[in-house]
C-alpha cells in the first residue's frame, strides 16, 4: 500500500502542499547526513515516487529506503529502463519508482535471480 510520510511533506514554495493533496506532493527526507527530495503521486492508475539529490544520482540503498518509506514491505515496486526513444530526462540526478494500482507486477522465478 502506498503512503506518504506527512512529517516530511514540503508545505511551502512552488512544490508546497498539505494533507488535502493525499499522496501527491514533494517531500524532503533526511537520510544519513543529507536529504533526499521526493515527489510523489498516485494518479492515472500509478503510484510514483521520484527521488533526487543535488549532486548525484541516488544509489540502491537510498532508493530502497524510499521504497520502504512509501510502500509496504510486501509491495513490488519497479524502476523502468525504457527504450532510448522514450527517454525523458528533466532532472539529471533523479530516479523513479513505480507501482500500478491494484495490479501485481510479474516477477521472474527466484532461481533465475539467485540462491534464496
Amino acid at each position: 500500500m502506498f503512503h506518504t510520510p506527512e512529517n516530511y511533506r514540503t508545505k511551502t514554495g512552488t512544490l508546497g502542499s498539505d494533507e488535502s493533496y493525499g499522496n501527491n506532493g514533494a517531500f524532503t527526507i533526511p537520510f544519513e547526513s543529507y536529504e533526499l527530495t521526493v515527489i510523489a503521486s498516485d494518479g492515472e492508475g500509478w503510484e510514483h515516487a521520484s527521488v533526487s539529490l543535488n549532486n548525484r544520482i541516488p544509489n540502491w540503498r537510498e532508493m530502497s529506503f524510499i521504497k520502504d518509506l512509501f510502500w509496504d514491505s510486501d509491495d513490488c515496486v519497479v524502476q523502468y529502463h525504457p527504450s532510448k526513444k522514450d527517454y525523458i530526462d528533466n532532472h539529471p540526478n533523479c530516479l523513479h519508482l513505480w507501482k500500478q494500482i491494484d495490479k501485481e507486477f510479474p516477477q521472474p522465478p527466484f532461481h533465475l535471480v539467485g540462491i534464496k
